[in-house]
């Protein structure tokens, strides 16, 4: 039988594919020269990150139930992705039994200070174990159930420290990047929800041990986790099993290993190991599932575009009620903002800085700490703006807004280099508009 090709946009690439051509050279991509199935979303979302379109050998398409029922993880599906009625999974909304209403007790400035070296102390706690998988030893946890104390803590005082060294702070190596910020995330959810301090604890440590079985994997495996073939792929999917048997042989709390084992778990049963659904996954583990999905769109492993923040949130809406319980990723957004303490943005001005806080009821007009002028040339001291009253009394056209976001490597913008603990600038909108 003849093998014809058809041109698709990435966007609307299904699981089964065989892609055989790219609209660039094979050469600056990641992907098999030879061409490859689509097996998961994980393969669509590499894809839309390199090409706009790609030719499929329509001949060559295979069964995509072969990889849904073996657990693929899903990743970044366009808005143009129809979800058909009967993948949707509505639950009723999650209630928290007595939830605390966490209030901010210092600010941004004293507890900058007072967590500074706290984000080194947890990626030296997560080394020591990984280093103790692999010698086949028994892990000491307790340095780590100790960071992730620290760190709840932090969190329940002010909710933007924390995350703010962990967005600004330079990469060092991903999987402990990874889990670290993914810790962050979680604890910032879990006070939005009112979990009370023991269960923030129980987060934490779940989301810091949540990836210690890819230890045990071998580094071929773990480093090139979107581009697995079959066989592969299995072996990877064994990293949650390998963690909470280790965790388990090291007597951590049944809350903790909760977590590590449905992290990967999906509302619609489309995730690993277990391949459970809707309320049979943890609160605890949807929340690290969910935060776990976050940080790998906004920071992929290097070869890997990035979506914005802003992109990202727009893909965990639209997996609402199928990946994702719904009002988990409402309160999710409305925990974090559409663009996030820590994303570098452009405004309606020219000017670009970086998010340093938001109000939730105004989550489109953050603070935004300035880092250039209008021709987008450094300034020597950043100037902050909040955009929430600066814009008080201005019509829609007459108002500073935010115009999109940028990437995190973008040329000449970098917060570490500036103070974030100033003062804002009493500078008026008029004469930022025309600085």
């Amino acid at each position: 039988m003849g093998v014809s090709q058809k041109k698709v946009y990435t966007q609307d690439l299904e699981v089964g594919m065989f892609v055989s051509d790219l609209d660039k050279p094979w050469h600056r991509t990641p992907f098999p020269i030879q061409g490859f199935h689509i097996r998961s979303q994980d393969d669509i979302r590499a894809l839309i990150s390199h090409c706009r379109w790609v030719m499929i050998d329509v001949a060559e398409g295979r069964d995509s139930l072969e990889y849904d029922e073996a657990g693929a993880p899903s990743f970044a599906r366009r808005a143009s992705r129809k979800i058909k009625p009967q993948d949707l999974i509505k639950l009723p909304p999650i209630q928290v039994k007595n939830p605390e209403r966490h209030q901010t007790k210092r600010s941004l400035k004293r507890e900058l200070r007072a967590s500074g070296p706290l984000l080194r102390s947890a990626e030296d706690a997560i080394r020591k174990v990984a280093g103790s998988l692999r010698n086949d030893m028994v892990p000491d946890l307790r340095p780590v159930a100790k960071v992730a104390r620290r760190m709840t803590s932090s969190i329940i005082r002010n909710p933007d420290a924390l995350l703010w060294l962990a967005r600004v702070r330079q990469q060092d190596d991903y999987t402990y990047q990874h889990s670290l910020k993914t810790a962050v995330w979680a604890l910032v959810l879990g006070r939005h929800l009112g979990l009370d301090e023991p269960l923030l604890n129980t987060l934490a440590t779940g989301c810091l041990l949540a990836h210690i079985g890819k230890a045990e994997l071998p580094r071929e495996v773990v480093f090139n986790e979107y581009q697995l073939d079959a066989g592969q792929f299995e072996q990877f999917r064994t990293y949650v099993g390998r963690g909470v048997r280790r965790l388990e042989e090291a007597g951590v709390s049944r809350g903790v290993v909760a977590v590590v084992r449905g992290h990967r778990e999906r509302h619609n049963g489309s995730g690993f190991p277990a391949g459970v659904r809707g309320d049979r996954i943890p609160l605890l583990a949807k929340i690290a599932g969910l935060v776990d999905y976050y940080e790998s769109l906004i920071a992929p492993r290097e070869g890997y575009q990035p979506l914005s923040p802003a992109q990202a949130v727009s893909q965990l809406f639209e997996l609402r009620n199928v990946e994702f319980q719904e009002d988990l990723v409402e309160q999710f957004i409305q925990s974090v903002g559409i663009y996030p303490i820590g994303t570098l943005v452009q405004l309606t001005n020219g000017q670009r800085g970086v998010v340093v806080s938001h109000s939730p009821k105004r989550r489109l007009m953050p603070k935004v700490m300035l880092m250039t002028d209008v021709n987008q040339q450094p300034l020597k001291a950043a100037r902050m703006v909040n955009l929430a009253t600066c814009n008080e009394g201005r019509s829609v056209s007459d108002s500073l807004r935010v115009e999109g976001c940028l990437p995190n490597d973008t040329d000449g913008l970098d917060p570490s280099r500036y103070d974030v603990t100033g003062a804002e600038s009493r500078w008026n909108l008029r004469r930022l508009v025309g600085a």
